[in-house]
């Protein structure tokens, strides 16, 4: 039996969002160059997962032994419950083995471990980091690769069952006892393991039990990938003996659905070779199989769609000189204002899934030089060509750093940010893929003076690939801000045009002022996944793993 799904943290349900839509994550662990510990076997691996809990690391689950391997796969697959708008800790740890005396924690016993987090693995998909012992120390030259795939009711899901007949027998006393393992052959020709069935005692004609995974981590999407069946015959001591082999597509298995039955010949190949008459060691047959087509959040992530991150800053002079420390721009070297905690709050949740890391930083209601004109959409790194800082740190020196050179202004005109970003965004819309998605965090201490606008400029971003988050920093009374988050109603423009779908978050800095800095990111970017999958199910554009290839021009039509 499957051993019960990992245990993840509960967000705090938050003053106006709802709790996030739950997924939860498939993690694939394996291990390469691990420490020997034993004197006269191999090391016997298993991992331990850990997750960050309110600071404590507490375990979540933990893998299957692998028997005398220094380079294990581990069949055992992770379910972690995964929030976008969290920074989720986990921790990985391999310790070798002793038996009944199951997974010891003695320093001994200790292959190293690996810290990331949730976010890092599923918008890179594979990630691959050196294992470390105790005070940093590097393990040798172990690494542990963690691979993700995301699961939810039945999305994206396949559902196999296969059974197998007239297998060799390749016990002296006893009939065979067989498994089968399926594997992904990659594009470098490297296999993955997709998913290793139980055993069947004693039977050379076994029927395993139907299984579900998803159509990413089966064939990357790719229906004609080739894909390798292995039947082996189980040894309690890991020296399991080869049985025979086959190789198929998922088109090809496509065609068990309903009723048909796809089968293959299990072959071996030194014996197709040594044996005049071989015709096989046995037939696989897929008796049937199920598809299940419904895109997520998760599935555009992992299908490579880059969330990039936007900050517009206010900067009119209802803020206050920011050399007096009443000011909400004041630089305290002790702690940071309001602007500095709710950008760090934000931005750190989005970076996981920005590849580049850079962010685009805007400032508004400010006369800027050279020669000091008011400017609603200025570049806080004053570069008119690339307003892009370097990761959360570049955004904050350069907010820093802006300071002393302008003179706070007004009015609060906030249309002329969301239109520069939205121009942006209609760029990526017309590439018709799910290949980045706009994220505007709009840093505000004052109601806004271009209502009609802003408004007008929401309508129009709503048809695009973006989000808007605003919050209102200060104590000014921000009713009339309410009006641009669609919560209580539909938004609608001057002309009564409404807005497609909802995609403004609006909260007041001041709810979140006692809580911990991350209560106030899992408020606002709790609605950012609905957000997303609402935008790409509207235009129909599917992940962008599973758009058919486009043929090269350059390399002619196959012969």
């Amino acid at each position: 039996p499957r051993a019960p799904a990992g245990m993840g943290t509960v967000p705090e349900p938050c003053p106006q969002a709802p709790l996030a839509v739950l997924s939860k994550v498939e993690l694939r662990v394996s291990c390469k160059h691990l420490l020997d510990r034993d004197t006269l076997n191999k090391s016997d691996p298993c991992v331990l997962l850990l997750m960050q809990t309110q600071g404590q690391w507490m375990e979540v689950d933990r893998s299957e032994v692998i028997k005398s391997n220094l380079n294990p796969v581990f069949a055992k697959i992770f379910t972690v419950d995964y929030y976008f708008e969290e920074v989720q800790k986990l921790r990985f740890e391999v310790y070798d083995s002793h038996g009944h005396a199951g997974v010891g924690t003695h320093d001994d016993d200790f292959l190293g471990g690996m810290e990331c987090t949730v976010g890092q693995i599923v918008a890179q998909k594979r990630v691959t980091k050196p294992l470390f012992l105790k005070y940093g120390k590097f393990a040798g030259k172990s690494t542990i690769t963690i691979i993700s795939e995301e699961i939810s009711g039945n999305n994206g899901y396949v559902e196999l069952a296969f059974r197998a007949k007239k297998l060799d027998d390749k016990d002296l006393f006893s009939k065979s006892d067989p498994f089968l393992e399926i594997y992904r052959i990659d594009d470098d020709h490297s296999e993955q393991l997709v998913y290793r069935t139980e055993v069947v005692k004693n039977n050379l004609s076994p029927v395993w039990e139907p299984f579900k995974v998803s159509l990413n981590s089966l064939c990357s999407c790719e229906e004609k990938r080739k894909l390798r069946g292995v039947v082996w015959d189980y040894d309690s001591r890991g020296k399991h003996d080869f049985i025979g082999e086959f190789f198929t597509t998922f088109e090809e298995m496509q065609k068990a659905m309903g009723e048909n039955k796809v089968q293959w010949d299990c072959m071996n190949p030194k014996y197709k070779i040594k044996k005049r008459n071989y015709k096989n060691s046995g037939i696989v047959v897929l008796l049937d199989l199920k598809i299940h087509r419904v895109y997520s959040f998760l599935d555009y992530i992992m299908g490579g769609c880059q969330i990039h991150f936007t900050v517009a800053i206010d900067f009119t002079a209802s803020n206050g000189d920011p050399r007096n420390s009443c000011s909400l721009h004041y630089i305290n070297p002790y702690q940071p204002n309001e602007y500095l905690k709710a950008l760090v709050a934000v931005g750190e949740i989005c970076q996981d899934y920005d590849s580049d890391k850079k962010f685009s930083a805007l400032g508004f209601g400010a006369r800027i030089p050279p020669k000091y004109e008011v400017s609603h959409d200025f570049a806080i790194n004053f570069n008119p060509d690339n307003d892009e800082c370097e990761g959360i740190q570049g955004v904050v020196e350069s907010y820093q750093s802006c300071l002393p050179k302008i003179q706070l202004y007004g009015p609060t005109n906030v249309a002329p940010v969301i239109s520069k970003v939205a121009r942006v965004a209609a760029d990526e819309e017309r590439t018709k893929e799910a290949s980045q998605y706009f994220i505007l965090l709009i840093l505000t201490d004052g109601v806004v003076t271009d209502m009609a606008d802003t408004r007008e400029a929401i309508v129009r971003a709503s048809y695009l690939p973006m989000s808007i988050i605003i919050v209102g920093v200060g104590n000014a009374d921000f009713t009339d801000m309410q009006i641009l988050d669609g919560d209580d109603g539909v938004l609608r423009s001057p002309k009564g045009e409404p807005v497609l779908r909802d995609i403004v978050q609006f909260v007041p800095f001041r709810e979140f002022k006692n809580a911990s800095p991350t209560a106030l990111a899992k408020c606002v970017l709790a609605e950012v996944p609905k957000q997303v999958v609402e935008y790409y199910s509207y235009k129909a554009f599917p992940p962008r793993c599973l758009r058919p290839p486009t043929p090269d021009p350059t390399l002619g039509s196959p012969q």
